[in-house]
């Protein structure tokens, strides 16, 4: 009778699972990153006159026209500052997320949604200064709802970075929402009623919230007893709150000192005794910081200044700039499908034996290499379509960009689940993508910069592209890394082997 109970309680919980899955990719796909279809919602707010009042009337050879560049300036800040508080704000997230849990963090991420969605809905062309604050609050609203959802991948394990890369695809796809949005608006749907309908939207967040995750935390590896979310039935299975208790407990006992020596933060097999510190000051983190940071860079600028390249490629073209607004959107569409991609990479030593005396973090290691190598690649051929001025060939430039974006996002949790300790997770994803986003507000200054010879981007385009050549610095630190450990792994060997040798001649 208690086995036929304990098999019913497995395949509620296998359900469980599988629904826990799909809402999150649901609700990544639809909510968490639609800040980044900025292109879109652009060109919506000029149609309804968004600072339009800084278009000046200008006389030329051509006759008499209006110069808007201090209107694009102003949609660039406001990409700027979102797109800055979406990481920057992803630390103190990581360390809410971390201390309070799944559950609090989510109720925050539904407030600063709602709120943000709602004075976008609020807003109109006298109150464009409140496009500032709506759309950060709805960009730390979805990291959030992305921060949350990675640890499903904790849930299965022989897939567990291929589901977290398909949640950051998600991620990256969820931009078409404001391409429907721009869709509804040309068929006679409002921008009010489009972000009310969002803010309704924000009951299922709450439902999934209570339903279908963990109050704490999913922990990994998940005990075959784990059981969250609420339920009618009063379940006999471990609370995950007690276990999270006893490892915490059990890390405590074990110490992380802050004057431990650097290289075991970059020893996954360490990984219990390693502190916060140490993981901040190595290499490892150091290297994936610049990683991150010169190809997100490459990415913010070439999303704010989308539209007004377009227009100039386009001669100021309406039909054409549509067209390839809806082009971009369109392609943004695919990140899900090409975010795997970067898992099954990434996973496919799981298939396989390990070799003796290599460890499973290890061969998680030599298997991000190849990811870190290509999404670097990748970057580089996308920096390089975007630096030359030709219309048709931004329609390249739009794959290779929604390609390398999901590789970018996806890689990135991937590597800090693979190269550091779990209980660290939080702290250290925040903590790379606040630094980054240090960086990535130098993306105004180079939308300054490009105005300057004319509003022809050429030239930062070239420095940009220059400095995403500092990504392979990464793959190779990482290569390196396991080669190192390789030898050394060799060496004990032939060690032990000599001294049995020496053993039986005596």
């Amino acid at each position: 009778m208690h086995k036929m109970l304990g098999c019913k309680e497995k395949n509620v919980m296998r359900v469980r699972y599988k629904l826990t899955l799909a809402s999150g990719l649901l609700e990544c796909l639809c909510f968490a990153g639609i800040v980044f279809g900025w292109a879109s919602l652009m060109f919506v707010l000029k149609s309804e006159g968004y600072f339009g009042d800084l278009c000046v009337n200008v006389t030329d050879t051509s006759g008499e026209s209006s110069d808007c560049s201090p209107q694009d300036e102003n949609f660039s800040l406001v990409f700027t500052v979102a797109s800055f508080m979406n990481n920057f704000l992803t630390l103190p997230n990581g360390f809410f997320y971390d201390h309070f849990g799944t559950m609090a963090t989510r109720l925050l991420a539904i407030i600063l949604y709602t709120t943000g969605t709602l004075l976008v809905a609020l807003s109109n062309q006298a109150l464009s200064l409140l496009l500032f604050p709506a759309l950060s609050f709805i960009a730390v609203g979805g990291i959030l709802f992305l921060m949350t959802n990675m640890q499903v991948g904790n849930l299965f394990d022989t897939h567990r970075s291929t589901i977290i890369t398909i949640y950051s695809g998600a991620f990256d796809s969820s931009s078409v929402i404001f391409l429907i949005i721009k869709v509804l608006y040309e068929r006679g749907v409002s921008l009010r009623s489009s972000f009310l309908f969002l803010s309704a939207c924000n009951v299922i967040h709450l439902l999934r919230t209570v339903f279908l995750m963990p109050k704490s935390h999913i922990p990994y590896p998940v005990p075959e007893t784990y059981t969250y979310g609420m339920s009618c039935a009063k379940s006999n299975s471990n609370n995950v709150e007690e276990y999270e208790a006893e490892r915490e407990q059990s890390l405590d006992k074990g110490g992380c000192e802050d004057d431990e020596p650097l290289e075991t933060a970059d020893t996954p097999d360490n990984s219990e005794k390693v502190s916060l510190k140490s993981c901040v000051l190595s290499w490892f983190f150091l290297w994936h910081l610049v990683w991150l940071s010169v190809m997100q860079l490459r990415h913010y600028f070439f999303i704010g200044t989308l539209n007004p390249m377009l227009n100039r490629l386009a001669d100021q073209d309406p039909v054409a700039v549509s067209q390839y607004t809806n082009a971009f959107a369109f392609t943004q569409l695919c990140g899900v499908l090409c975010a795997p991609w970067n898992g099954l990479l990434m996973d496919r030593h799981r298939r396989r034996p390990l070799a003796p005396g290599l460890s499973e973090r290890e061969a998680d290691l030599r298997s991000s290499i190849l990811s870190l190598l290509l999404t670097s690649l990748q970057c580089l051929l996308f920096s390089i379509c975007a630096s030359v001025p030709l219309l048709p060939l931004q329609y390249l430039t739009f794959i290779l960009q929604v390609l390398n974006r999901s590789f970018l996002y996806g890689g990135n949790a991937a590597f800090i689940s693979i190269a550091f300790p779990v209980h660290h997770f939080g702290k250290l994803y925040g903590l790379v993508m606040s630094l980054s986003a240090l960086v990535s507000l130098l993306q105004y200054p180079c939308f300054a910069l490009s105005r300057v010879p004319g509003g022809d981007p050429f030239y930062v385009n070239i420095i940009l592209t220059v400095l995403t050549l500092l990504a392979f610095i990464h793959p190779l630190n990482v290569f390196f890394h396991c080669r190192e450990l390789s030898k050394q792994r060799e060496n004990l060997q032939s060690m032990s082997e000599s001294s049995i040798t020496e053993t039986s001649i005596y």
